[in-house]
């Protein structure tokens, strides 16, 4: 008697697993362990003293886990100011994005007028210019003003960028002409139609341009450093660097402010993931 034939569409061996599935997932395993050692390492230095935390050669684990960088760290600084700072910073330049970006977006992608497409390139031609290129001019304005050593400093060169306007035009682009129409014959005009109709659909661009931001801005250094010298207006990227000496650095306590500091972005991250990686992963396919 003939053997009988397995199923269309059965695999032959249920238990056997595919070596290029298993590849993946250990390369994947791998790369994801390296990306956490720093911070596993930042934080297990939070918690040595100082002596053990420049010992040659290094240990892993601390011998007695002391807390008490976490304390110091709130009395080397202005660790309660600085948070502020950081948080009106990331709060002025993630609004400003989301409102100058998404309007900019929407007049490229949906709008006709003479000149959009040569326009549009030269805009995007921002984004081959090194950020520090602009410091000096940036700097300038920003004296003119008097707003130097002041927290709106911080926020409003970075209220714009050519990379979110980019992002949100790609959404703005796969959207259907129908819903415009329907609008316009409703007798909806141009804010209309994209306060009520058309932003409510790039949501995920929304959410991963917010991200995005915020990182970017909670992360910045360079610019704070130039604008502001006060410790009471720095926010806390800059605030650490001061805590790197000339000759001697206490590790554990800039590791436990690190720490402290990365908790926000964590946070964020974990409440957006979802739409940040449907942001990035949709706008690759717009057209």
């Amino acid at each position: 008697m003939p053997e009988p034939t397995p199923r269309a569409g059965r695999p032959a061996r249920a238990g056997r697993v595919d070596p290029g599935t298993l590849a993946t997932h250990a390369v994947l395993s791998l790369g994801a362990l390296v990306m956490l050692f720093p911070f596993v390492w930042q934080l297990l230095t939070a918690f040595k003293t100082m002596p053990e935390s420049v010992r040659v050669p290094p240990t892993f684990l601390p011998q007695n886990w002391d807390t008490a960088a976490f304390s110091e760290v709130f009395t080397a600084l202005p660790f309660a100011e600085m948070l502020g700072n950081s948080a009106l910073n990331t709060l002025g330049r993630t609004l400003g994005q989301l409102v100058f970006c998404s309007l900019a977006a929407y007049a490229f992608a949906r709008m006709q007028f003479r000149g959009k497409n040569v326009l549009f390139a030269v805009f995007l031609s921002v984004l081959m210019v090194p950020a520090q290129l602009l410091i000096l001019p940036q700097h300038e304005i920003i004296q003119r003003l008097g707003l130097l050593n002041s927290v709106p400093a911080l926020f409003l060169p970075g209220m714009f960028s050519a990379f979110g306007t980019f992002l949100l035009r790609q959404f703005f682009m796969a959207l259907p002409k129908e819903l415009e129409e329907a609008a316009r014959i409703d007798g909806a005009g141009p804010l209309r139609i994209f306060w009520s109709i058309m932003l409510p659909l790039v949501r995920p661009a929304l959410a991963a341009l917010a991200v995005i931001t915020a990182m970017w801005s909670w992360n910045d250094l360079l610019w704070p450093l130039v604008v502001n010298t006060d410790p009471t207006t720095m926010p806390i990227s800059a605030g650490l660097a001061s805590l790197e000496g000339q000759f001697v650095t206490n590790y554990p306590v800039l590791m436990a402010g690190s720490l402290v500091a990365s908790l926000p972005m964590l946070i964020l991250y974990v409440l957006l993931q979802r739409h940040f990686v449907q942001g990035i992963a949709l706008s690759g396919s717009k057209g």
